[in-house]
């Protein structure tokens, strides 16, 4: 059988192991990306060997970016306008005042702790770790202790982070020269990757719900091909962004707001459904690649990763996860009138994942000089994150749930319990893992 052969084996067996005591290991500290991180780093170079590098690269790439660009469109066309005002101030100050400032102390910190990287590649590292994904921190948004504020921002942040840190990460990679954007120049990069980007994906997303909502008015389509028609759209959103030289993931992401604001303001009769139910399949579909996808990035990225640790990296790591993210969520919140605990625990469940890894492979593809350690920090600051934040999510929910409670029986007009608009729950952040009922 071929290397290749072999590492569809392994990934298949590791995916079906892992559903068979999904059940059984929802409720523990083992979450289901540690576990797949660690299969990941068992089949790959480091020990078993199974997954080929070398030849495996163009599938391993087409993965991760599929991934990506579901998981940006699904995310997206669940926000509403609302859910950034009333009481949902919270994700407001962490993406508009939290995110550019985690950029910032990310691209200072790296420039005593990484010498050798360009003062853009430098921007780069804190550009590519500033996106949040709190699938790797499920309990911490799902347990219904946490007070629904808190579950609310913390879920639209990684809903919009991802997305929104992607104009910063494209004027950067422009300014490294040999890159395909630098090859373009600073005004091709912006009517290309973003003006043009953000339009197709306008387009695209918008004609594809007008059109989605006046078929189901006539009863064109069936129910199960109103699942698979979601997919198809983030695809073709992606690729016009590609083909048009521009930023293929902007324009899924700006799709996805389009896609969910016409289902959600264009019914043109026959039974109502909100986006949520037409997302099933495309967020379960994301949900199984995102888990495979950090099956491969511990093969392919951490476990290579694990052979060259310095302490420079482990340092920027930890400071990653820690200051250059616990510090603008601080700041982002000061006056908000929560009180601390809530401040520390929104700052410590920033975990980093998906969207740091596919935008390291893309940094990887651009041959940009100080990738080599580069992709050795983002991988070792990830895989970290995966295990923190993922042995930590149980008891910390329940310990800030309890605090919770005794502060809200004895304080009247405790900020956290603010109400929130009420909005539909991401599938990624565990559905595949939610014990049957």
């Amino acid at each position: 059988m071929s290397s290749g052969g072999w590492t569809v084996v392994a990934v298949a067996g590791v995916t079906a192991a892992y559903a068979l005591v999904s059940r059984r290991l929802s409720s523990t500290p083992l979450s289901s990306a540690i576990v797949f991180v660690g299969a990941g780093i068992l089949i790959g170079p480091a020990v078993l060997d199974i997954v080929d590098l070398e030849h495996d690269t163009a599938p391993i790439t087409a993965l991760l970016e599929a991934t990506l660009t579901l998981v940006l469109f699904t995310d997206a066309m669940t926000v509403r306008r609302r859910d950034l005002a009333a009481g949902g101030f919270l994700p407001g100050r962490l993406l508009g005042i939290g995110l550019p400032l985690s950029i910032g102390v990310g691209w200072l910190l790296a420039w005593p702790l990484l010498p050798g990287l360009t003062v853009w590649e430098l921007a780069l590292v804190g550009a590519i770790l500033a996106p949040t994904d709190a699938a790797l921190g499920k309990t911490a948004i799902a347990n219904p202790r946490v007070p629904a504020l808190v579950r609310h921002g913390l879920n639209v942040e990684s809903g919009l982070n991802d997305g929104m840190v992607l104009p910063f990460f494209v004027v950067f990679l422009a300014a490294i020269p040999g890159t395909h954007y630098a090859e373009e120049g600073a005004g091709g990069v912006f009517w290309r990757a973003l003006v043009l980007s953000t339009a197709l994906g306008l387009l695209v997303g918008g004609l594809g719900g007008r059109l989605l909502q006046w078929t189901r008015a006539r009863g064109w389509i069936t129910r199960e091909w109103r699942q698979v028609y979601l997919p198809a759209v983030a695809a073709a959103s992606y690729e016009l962004g590609v083909v048009t030289d521009g930023s293929g993931f902007i324009a899924a992401w700006v799709a996805g707001f389009a896609f969910g604001f016409a289902l959600r303001h264009y019914r043109t009769g026959g039974e109502e459904e909100h986006p949520d139910h037409t997302s099933d399949f495309a967020e379960n579909l994301g949900g199984l690649l995102a888990s495979i996808s950090l099956l491969v990035f511990g093969a392919v990225l951490l476990g290579p990763a694990l052979e060259h640790l310095s302490w420079r990296i482990i340092l920027y790591a930890v400071l990653s996860l820690t200051v250059v993210r616990m510090l603008p969520v601080a700041l982002s919140l000061a006056g908000s009138g929560l009180r601390s605990p809530t401040v520390t625990y929104i700052g410590w469940f920033g975990p980093r994942g998906l969207a740091s890894v596919v935008l390291a492979l893309l940094v990887a593809e651009e041959h940009v000089p100080g990738v080599e350690l580069l992709g050795r920090v983002v991988a070792v600051t990830v895989g970290l994150s995966v295990l923190l934040h993922g042995v930590s999510a149980v008891t910390l929910a329940e310990r800030y749930g309890r605090w919770y409670e005794k502060a809200a029986a004895a304080t009247r007009g405790l900020r956290e319990k603010a109400p929130v608009p009420e909005a539909p729950g991401r599938r990624r952040l565990g559905s595949l893992d939610r014990p049957e009922t």
